[in-house]
């Protein structure tokens, strides 16, 4: 009986063994394998640390070098409350005046937060508080320094070794890590200049969606060149495996990968700084002037395209951008308005183009008044009787205009339109810019082949218009707007180089030239523009005065005013575009307009010492000869140099 017992218990011992090495058994493959990836990667969180590493963000610079966006180097500081103690205040104290930061705010962010762990369920004390962000490299070593040197009232008499050890290691900490920065440097965005070209750069903003997965805030372009050649300019992420101990510390011989981050690239653009300058100042001057919703200016060199200045007042500083409002906006390119008399070199040219008529051609202008499809059409300046085709445009008579249309022929004058580029958006690398809009000729009224050519019932931006005009000006091809002459990386290695681009031959070389004979005519005492002309250049352009439509009819009171001209006149360097909406008092383009063109013109000239293509002066001396008198140009540069040389 004690042997068969003994045997059930030795079986029951084997079975309860057995059932033991089944579950062992069980949890080994659990551990093992079916959840070994899982454990595997908890076991890398403690032990591996992938490290991102950011690049940095490419310059952007003008067509000289000089550097209009770039980016430094900044600290995100933080604050570990569990590492304080009671000494809240006193770091506050510290290093609330180095950060600028309000001292009472930085003592609340510094209280202790206690909050249970999800994990274990242990009360714990929070060890991370983000204090102020984009912190420069230099403040944050003041306040490094500052923390380092802390002092504090400590009364060790009475205390044990171990216990006086415990204490200078609490302060040890305290000074060394109780405020510290993030890992990873951020970036801050710096435009040197301002406000200068902004709604050319542009500007960052915080990427959303962190779509790098980079600690801190990742910037991305948010507007103009920033935008547009965001991939260009953010360059690739790096990033580094490493082991790390059990304080989160790298551990240098444990790293597996090391990958360096590639910088963004240098964006170098075809703006001129100098250039924008000017432009932007004499606008400025106009603003003030003629108190209008906005002014804008365009400066193009005619034969490649390329855009030296472009610039929209009210502007925007892009250092501190606020809320989106109008100012932020490129009327330039994202305005749509209808042009006025400036469109006139459309149907002008497409007319001398198809040889429908010629310069010298007389076209009776009806004292004023022409009755066409139930319309009374009037000229602006006045009443004309016979002109001709050149005086037509010199003296911008509607009427003349709309007779030459009307010789076009409603399908000739729409190819024309889409010739010079209008109902398409010019391709120039910025955001938001708008096509503007041509209507098919079936959807065109009775009275729309009398009302383009004058620039009513036809949508185009101030871009379209001026890229137009340097058609004319380089000989009749349109050129797309360049902006981006080159991308460079961080040591000034060409990466990409641009190159000006023909898009479509919208008129003749002939035509072009007999259309120039005609804008020099309009920029003389002949003209509307005689206050656009230059000593020592000849001048070719145009003003428009356009009605803007209010509450779906023409406005008596408030126009778009403008003037696009280029010079010299027979071998062109600028194309210059000036627009007022809504000018104050006067508001012919004549007016307005002409004489901004007329000190952004001289100035850039002087700057550029592009050569005068008039002769000097002639004037009769004492003795009965004739002297040459220097053109204006030469006299200001002498009296620069005598004033500057007493």
């Amino acid at each position: 009986m004690t042997k068969q017992l003994q045997i059930r218990r030795v079986l029951l011992l084997v079975a309860l063994l057995c059932v033991a090495l089944a579950g062992l058994g069980y949890r080994l493959v659990d551990l093992q394998v079916l959840r070994h990836a899982e454990l595997q990667a908890k076991a890398q969180e403690y032990t591996v640390k992938q490290i991102l590493r950011a690049p940095r963000r490419g310059d952007i610079v003008d067509s000289r070098g000089n550097v209009l966006a770039t980016s430094m180097f900044v600290k995100t500081v933080c604050a570990n409350p569990s590492l304080l103690g009671n000494h809240q205040a006193l770091v506050a104290r510290t290093i609330a005046p180095i950060l600028k930061l309000n001292e009472a705010e930085v003592f609340q962010k510094l209280q202790p937060k206690i909050t249970l762990n999800p994990t274990n369920g242990l009360p714990t004390t929070n060890r991370y508080v983000r204090l102020k962000e984009k912190v420069a490299p230099e403040t944050w070593l003041q306040v490094s320094n500052a923390m380092s040197q802390l002092k504090f009232a400590v009364d060790d008499s009475g205390l044990t070794k171990s216990q006086k050890d415990a204490q200078q290691s609490f302060y040890r900490d305290l000074r060394k890590a109780g405020v510290f920065t993030e890992l990873m440097d951020d970036q801050l965005r710096v435009y040197q200049n301002r406000t200068l070209a902004a709604h050319v750069i542009g500007f960052v903003g915080k990427n959303l969606n962190n779509t790098n997965n980079l600690p801190g805030d990742e910037a991305i372009g948010r507007a103009g060149i920033e935008q547009t050649m965001e991939e260009k300019l953010a360059g690739t992420v790096g990033w580094r495996v490493t082991g790390v101990d059990n304080k989160r510390r790298e551990v240098v011989a444990q790293r597996t990968q090391d990958v360096e981050p590639r910088d963004g690239f240098n964006v170098v653009l075809t703006i001129d700084s100098v250039l924008q300058h000017i432009l932007e100042t004499e606008l400025a001057k106009g603003m003030e002037k003629h108190s209008p919703i906005s002014i804008t200016g365009v400066i193009v060199r005619p034969r490649t395209g390329e855009v030296l200045a472009m610039a929209t007042l009210p502007v925007f500083d892009p250092n501190n951008v606020g809320k989106i409002t109008d100012a932020h906006r490129n009327r330039v390119i994202s305005e749509r308005m209808e042009p006025g008399s400036t469109f006139k070199i459309v149907a002008v040219s497409g007319a001398l183009n198809e040889g429908v008529v010629k310069l010298n051609d007389v076209i009776d202008c009806g004292q004023g008044q022409f009755s066409y499809a139930g319309r009374v059409l009037h000229d602006a300046h006045g009443g004309h009787g016979p002109l001709t085709v050149e005086n037509v445009v010199a003296k911008s008579s509607n009427i003349g205009a709309a007779k030459i249309g009307i010789r076009l022929t409603e399908t000739r004058l729409y190819d024309y339109m889409k010739r010079f580029g209008f109902g398409d958006e010019t391709g120039i690398p910025l955001p938001y810019e708008q096509a503007g809009t041509v209507a098919r000729v079936d959807k065109w009224s009775k009275v729309s082949i009398a009302q383009i050519p004058m620039g009513h019932g036809v949508d185009v931006t101030r871009l379209q218009m001026v890229m137009a005009m340097a058609a004319v000006a380089n000989g009749g091809w349109l050129m797309k707007p360049m902006l981006v002459s080159k991308l460079e990386d961080r040591n000034g290695q060409i990466i990409a180089q641009y190159q000006p681009q023909r898009i479509r031959q919208a008129i003749s070389e002939n035509t072009a030239r007999q259309l120039t004979v005609a804008l020099k005519s309009a920029v003389s005492t002949n003209g509307t523009a005689e206050k656009a002309s230059l000593e020592g250049y000849t001048v070719a352009g145009k003003t428009g005065t356009a009605q803007k439509i209010e509450h779906g009819t023409y406005s008596t009171t408030k126009f778009i005013s403008s003037f696009i001209g280029f010079f010299p006149a027979d071998n062109p360097e600028l194309c210059i575009s000036v627009v007022l909406d809504e000018p104050k008092g006067q508001y012919y383009g004549g007016l307005t307009a002409a004489p901004v063109f007329h000190e952004v013109a001289e100035r850039a000239a002087n700057y550029l010492n592009i050569k005068p293509d008039e002769k000097p002066s002639i004037a009769v001396n004492s003795s009965g000869g004739t002297i040459n008198l220097p053109d204006a140009r030469t006299t200001r540069l002498v009296a620069q140099r005598t004033t500057s040389n007493p």
